[in-house]
């Protein structure tokens, strides 16, 4: 599950830049529930894309604009609510990584899900119910693993 940020050079901060992916990757985790499951983690990178400021556009002007993208499965944040509370979560995040002049109108989330099979990792194209098994074995083997003998 990719998560791409774009930003223009000097409107995230130096400590914003090195943690706005794993925050991030964090607030997907928490609000998907794949907290503790290593194969769910596992499936979440990240990029940051910082470009010159001058080649960053909003409605045809030049505008320090820091874009979010997260790219996943369709079972991902399935729910209107889950992507909302994304979009907000991810907005949050990177307010808080940017200089403080920076204004939120200038922060915009994208989430876009692929189909079945339009999601994959290692040559692997994985449905939803792949996924869905995978991340449930996972959490069945946690859970075995934690449970007292």
């Amino acid at each position: 599950m990719p998560i791409t940020v774009t930003a223009p050079a000097g409107v995230l901060t130096h400590d914003g830049e090195r943690a706005v992916i794993p925050r991030l990757t964090h607030a997907v985790l928490d609000i998907s529930g794949g907290i503790g499951n290593d194969f769910f983690t596992s499936l979440i990178g990240g990029i940051l894309n910082i470009l010159p400021p001058t080649t960053i556009y909003g409605g045809g002007v030049n505008r320090p604009i820091v874009i979010v993208e997260l790219k996943l499965p369709n079972i991902g944040l399935p729910s209107l609510d889950n992507r909302r509370e994304f979009i907000d979560a991810a907005t949050r995040i990177v307010a808080e990584s940017t200089r403080p002049d920076h204004d939120p109108k200038n922060i915009w989330v994208n989430v876009i899900n692929a189909p079945d099979g339009g999601w994959g990792i290692a040559g692997q194209a994985y449905t939803g119910d792949e996924l869905i098994n995978s991340i449930a074995g996972q959490a069945k083997a946690n859970s075995v693993l934690d449970s007292p003998s």
